[in-house]
């Protein structure tokens, strides 16, 4: 599984998962979700860990700072049925800083490695455990120092994997991510599986990034919200063929698909607000973006939705597919934690 579909905050739900596997994806994750709504009992618990048949294998990654919280989060999250639990140090959002989570403790490892511990012990060997990282808090040789002890220790703990975004939680998003880098902490681990993040917006840079930096998968951010076609599009250049680029037919189909799946899981007012989210972001790769854009933007009931939906893409099915370019890749704005 080269590209994984991964965690994303606001985004990355039921629905989301499920487009993402029809075209390609072998495996998905979860938003992140804090450990301790896991385990706050209500209808969005009851959301967190429905975890239907069709949805395998899925990560749950887990945000927090108590690591008793933390593992007791994860058990729940095992006994639910969740095939990996995924630990989330890398989080840059300010308000999650804030509360010492996400990208925080990279400034903190040995409460970063406790919290390793813990989840590693309350699942008892029954899931893999994963962590996602920053390449460290900020560019200070003691935040790389950390780093590399939270690695080795999560690795000596019983980690499966890790995944690792080459910019600084202080960096966000801003500038490019340091691929370089990637290369430098998989020639650390060696045979131990490093999945790499970061400036991924399409298929060639996918595959780029495996090439270049030697890592063994990729987990698909900001560059399959509203592009569920990248998935299959890695899967064909791994296999020397030639991608294609999907038709406006074919983000039509997908879009109203989403929206099926998004009424069965959220009911027909909350879909109208997240697949009006996506489907802004399908908009970025039409050949008209503002416009597109404009046309899900103003949309504020059901009806208005699919109306635009077929206004933007209906009405296309002639249309020729032709090979994907390396420039069809679009750099999405920042919307979620990844």
């Amino acid at each position: 599984m080269p590209a994984v579909q991964a965690a994303l905050s606001g985004y990355s739900d039921l629905p989301m998962r499920t487009v993402a596997r029809e075209h390609g994806a072998a495996y998905a994750l979860h938003e992140v979700v804090l450990d301790e709504l896991v385990l706050r009992k209500g209808k969005l618990r009851r959301r967190i860990l429905d975890v239907p048949q069709h949805d395998h294998p899925v990560g749950g990654q887990l945000m927090g700072s108590d690591p008793a919280t933390f593992g007791a989060a994860a058990r729940e999250l095992v006994q639910a049925g969740f095939d990996v639990v995924d630990v989330n140090f890398g989080c840059p959002v300010n308000k999650v800083l804030g509360r010492c989570r996400g990208g925080w403790l990279l400034r903190d490892p040995a409460n970063a490695l406790d919290i390793v511990d813990s989840v590693v012990q309350s699942v008892g060997g029954r899931v893999p455990v994963t962590v996602k990282m920053r390449r460290g808090y900020d560019d200070s040789p003691e935040a790389e120092r950390d780093f590399f002890a939270i690695l080795e220790g999560a690795f000596e703990r019983g980690i499966s994997a890790v995944t690792v975004h080459p910019r600084t939680v202080e960096q966000k998003y801003v500038g490019p991510s340091r691929w370089p880098f990637l290369a430098r902490v998989k020639r650390h681990l060696g045979a131990r599986t490093v999945l790499g993040s970061g400036d991924l917006y399409g298929a060639f840079d996918v595959v780029r990034m495996m090439r270049e930096t030697g890592v063994d998968g990729v987990t698909v951010a900001r560059g399959c919200i509203g592009n569920p076609f990248v998935f299959g599009q890695v899967a064909e250049l791994l296999a020397g063929r030639t991608p294609m680029a999907p038709t406006r037919a074919m983000q039509h189909r997908a879009l109203l698909r989403h929206w099926e799946l998004a009424i069965q899981h959220l009911g027909t007012g909350d879909a109208v607000t997240a697949v009006r989210m996506h489907a802004i972001k399908y908009a970025q790769y039409h050949s008209e973006p503002v416009w597109a854009r404009e046309q899900f933007v103003g949309a504020k009931n059901g009806a208005e939705l699919a109306a635009a939906v077929d206004r933007v893409f209906a009405g296309h099915h002639d249309e020729v597919a032709r090979p994907l370019r390396p420039e069809d890749a679009v750099v999405p704005a920042i919307s979620a934690c990844t």
